[in-house]
């Protein structure tokens, strides 16, 4: 769901029955969405009005879909378009967003639909990262779908708690790995959570982990724009995202919506990778765009967004994935290699 569903119905409750010209979107101070579970700091410009602005909030928000539950608190201090004597803005509020204690860029990392190889996209762009002598972890937020352990000769690793009661992430190839596939008894156990669970463990992911002091943390997002996406980019402090896309028309149709949703968010978009962009053949060594060649460009110029890359086909990064031997590291002077640690060195000048 949209915040901005969320302050039409707040801005449609007036509030001069109480004496007040403004209405309840003019005193939102901020808000946050978790699952179905909204938390609103309301500003009270006269005391005693609390309960009263509780219940309006409560009844204005009664028919929003998926709103389960709303908690009101407040605060004595004004919004600050208030403080400005600005207009009320339509769009949504500030959100107070978190940052990862020692981490000084997270960078997101996700697609419009699955199948466009944006967990191998990550993995790699984290590899690429740590052997230009950053310091990098990687996340694996894709619950459902758990791909980071096998890509990276993981399996069967668990997840330890260290004497802070921290998590502690896995360490290979030089980076730090954590991913829901360390908890689960085996790699067939299907994860079957509603929204506020899945939050719940997200957000224990990212600030409940010893992660260190890291340049880079590579959030591996879920494929599409739902509530996973959302919820993170209302709540977390992201430097930027990365969109991955294949040169389809179907694969870029759906990767409109994420770049969309990202700057919605107001989340940077770093650059869209174009992966399987074509393939080369060993016989001539010639190039053959197989699934066509310039949509992507295409798309990135009418969004306004730069191409990081373009990553070929190559069917030892598929063999070497299944077994755990990331392309970056295993054939660092392959054709795909080159391309991510291409893709790598353009990240950090984007966020530098």
């Amino acid at each position: 769901m949209a915040v901005k569903d969320i302050m039409d119905a707040l801005r449609g409750e007036t509030l001069e029955d109480i004496g007040l010209k403004e209405n309840l979107a003019q005193l939102v101070k901020d808000i946050k969405l978790i699952g179905s579970e909204l938390d609103v700091l309301l500003y009270t410009p006269k005391k005693g009005l609390e309960d009263i602005l509780r219940a309006k909030v409560q009844n204005a928000l009664s028919d929003v879909p998926d709103v389960k539950k709303v908690n009101v608190k407040f605060t004595e201090t004004p919004p600050q378009q208030a403080q400005q004597g600005a207009q009320i803005p339509t769009g949504q509020p500030a959100f107070t967003k978190r940052k990862v204690p020692g981490v000084k860029h997270l960078i997101a990392v996700g697609s419009g639909k699955g199948g466009v190889g944006k967990s191998t996209v990550a993995a790699n762009l984290a590899l690429a990262l740590a052997k230009l002598g950053y310091r990098v972890g990687l996340l694996d937020a894709d619950i459902y779908g758990p791909s980071v352990p096998t890509l990276l000769g993981l399996k069967g690793t668990r997840a330890t708690v260290n004497e802070r009661n921290r998590i502690v992430p896995a360490e290979k190839f030089g980076i730090k790995v954590l991913s829901i596939g360390f908890m689960l008894p085996s790699e067939d156990t299907p994860v079957i959570w509603r929204g506020p669970m899945l939050m719940k463990a997200l957000t224990q992911f990212l600030f409940d982990v010893d992660w260190g002091e890291l340049d880079y943390l590579i959030l591996d997002l879920p494929p599409g724009t739902g509530d996973v996406q959302l919820t993170l980019a209302q709540n977390v402090d992201i430097s930027g995202a990365v969109v991955v896309t294949t040169p389809q028309d179907v694969a870029l149709a759906d990767v409109k919506k994420a770049t969309s949703m990202f700057k919605e968010v107001q989340i940077p978009v770093l650059g869209v990778i174009e992966n399987m962009a074509y393939f080369i053949c060993p016989s001539d060594s010639q190039k053959y765009y197989i699934f066509g060649k310039g949509k992507t460009a295409e798309f990135a110029s009418a969004y306004g967004l730069k191409i990081l890359g373009s990553i070929p086909i190559d069917p030892e990064v598929s063999e070497r994935s299944d077994k755990g031997e990331p392309i970056v590291v295993e054939n660092p002077e392959s054709e795909v290699a080159k391309a991510f640690y291409g893709i790598a060195r353009i990240v950090t000048q984007e966020l530098s």
